[in-house]
């Protein structure tokens, strides 16, 4: 049993959902472009960032929640009004962040392990 929960969602609606179903506990999100059949994103620091960020899991607080959302395809990703961008004001993908506090790390700063780990480890 792990310490704390995995959990894989497409798109916005079904992110709110489990921000919500969640609600009480410290929960991450880590936000990527959505991948092709071949299991790869359009995103090439999104599969950069990837095996970092994964990589650092073992430093979730236990009964932690950590959702990886998949924003979409390209094209409704580079619209301003999607909700991502509207909604929870993201400004680049890759982004992992805290919910509910404004601590987060966007693009490149994904891509450096000790930062992740950092947000994933401070209370």
């Amino acid at each position: 049993m792990s310490p704390y929960k995995e959990v894989k969602v497409q798109g916005y609606e079904e992110y709110c959902q489990e921000v919500e179903k969640h609600k009480g506990k410290t929960v991450f999100a880590y936000f990527s472009g959505s991948k092709n059949a071949d299991g790869k994103s359009w995103c090439p620091d999104c599969v950069k960032a990837e095996p970092i960020v994964f990589g650092e899991l073992e430093n979730l607080p236990d009964d932690s929640v950590f959702i990886y959302c998949q924003v979409g395809e390209r094209a409704y990703w580079k619209d301003p009004n999607n909700e991502f961008k509207q909604n929870l004001k993201l400004t680049g993908v890759p982004t992992l962040l805290k919910c509910g506090t404004s601590q987060k790390l966007v693009e490149e700063q994904c891509l450096k392990a000790d930062l992740v780990q950092m947000l994933f480890s401070e209370d």
